[in-house]
């Protein structure tokens, strides 16, 4: 009888961030992330050029100068970190461009990041997107889906209830 008093739980849906191949975050390449230090989440194998918002929400940080990572706040509570590739950091920005900037609204599907994936791969880059769950109170209730070839913003790879 009480029941219609509750407050109704709201179903949170996270795609994927890139098109291509999702595996569990314990396979990355990069031990710092395979061994979840940062968080759990999941790696994307892309094959294509660009990151996109697995989710409505808000720009949290971007990474001014080498532009290989980008942080949101989603609807939900879930804040993440979509990082590219593995120690992309020292191109020092050369053959990424971010399209976005720290305080900026986004809604799913809004292009983050364009790359160039091939001549980084051929400069010896392994070009992973992992796209990490940062630990706070809402992370421990995300189920991550792994085992899939995702079309980016367009296959689910989380989910959480708050």
């Amino acid at each position: 009888m009480f029941g219609i008093f509750k407050k109704k739980k709201t179903i949170y849906e996270m795609k994927a961030a890139a098109g291509g191949d999702v595996i569990p975050m314990s396979e990355a390449k990069d031990p710092v992330f395979s061994s979840c230090a940062l968080g759990n989440g999941v790696v994307i194998r892309p094959d294509g050029r660009e990151v996109v918002a697995p989710a409505d929400g808000k720009v949290t940080v971007t990474m001014d100068g080498s532009n290989h990572a980008v942080g949101l706040e989603l609807k939900g509570g879930v804040e993440i970190l979509i990082h590219i590739g593995v120690d992309t950091v020292a191109l020092k920005g050369e053959g990424f461009e971010s399209l976005v900037k720290s305080g900026d609204e986004v809604k799913e599907g809004s292009v983050l990041i364009r790359f160039d994936r091939e001549g980084m791969e051929a400069k010896g880059y392994c070009m992973e997107v992992m796209q990490i769950v940062m630990e706070n109170e809402v992370s421990g209730k995300v189920q991550y889906v792994t085992g899939l070839t995702a079309e980016a913003d367009n296959r689910g790879v989380g989910s959480w209830e708050a």
